[in-house]
């Protein structure tokens, strides 16, 4: 089988794996510094799929991380990834309360339905992911930076995870989003 062929083959399989994943859009993402370093700032644009609900509502924690990356490009071989952050979020209904419940670390918001959570969920604010004191990165030099948000079904209960490989349902993933990011000076303390 020729190789041209092959390549068209392959690309056709994934197509639809490919078309699945773009169902989260990102808007407005941008660093900006703070007194702490640089902090991220984004919108999401999701909707959860019927089954995502329906399994929300039955008890079924679901896990939303936010990935960012910022690397550095490099003439002579693979841009240089400078840094990594992940934050994750868990997103559960309490039958006995009849609330949904956001946590992201030792945080917890209480809503009274589901799309309050989401919107919640939809806004990342101020999210230190340099910090100050970090030497690698330096003002006004050229960096790339790369976000998405993906619902993490390896943190779900085992039969969910066999049901949700390969499942469009399931399946809640952004593109990365990647731009520019030149570092803007950092806020000078004065005492």
């Amino acid at each position: 089988m020729p190789d041209r062929l092959r390549h068209w083959l392959l690309l056709l399989l994934f197509m639809p794996v490919l078309a699945w994943a773009a169902e989260i859009e990102i808007a407005n993402a941008q660093l900006s510094a703070t007194e702490d370093g640089y902090a991220l700032s984004a919108d999401f644009r999701f909707e959860l799929t019927p089954r995502l609900e329906e399994a929300v509502n039955k008890g079924v924690v679901l896990y939303f991380v936010v990935d960012y990356e910022m690397t550095k490009a490099r003439w002579y071989w693979l841009d240089e990834k400078l840094l990594s952050r992940s934050l994750t979020y868990s997103l559960s209904y309490h039958a006995l309360t009849r609330q949904y419940r956001l946590s992201t670390g030792g945080l917890h918001q209480s809503f009274s339905n589901l799309s309050d959570a989401l919107a919640v969920l939809s806004r990342l604010r101020n999210w230190v992911v340099i910090d100050k004191g970090d030497k690698m990165l330096r003002t006004g030099e050229p960096y790339q930076a790369a976000l998405r948000l993906r619902l993490d079904i390896t943190q779900l209960p085992r039969p969910f995870q066999i049901s949700a490989l390969g499942n469009k349902d399931w399946n809640l993933v952004a593109d990365w989003k990647t731009w520019q990011a030149p570092l803007p000076a950092l806020a000078v303390e004065t005492r």
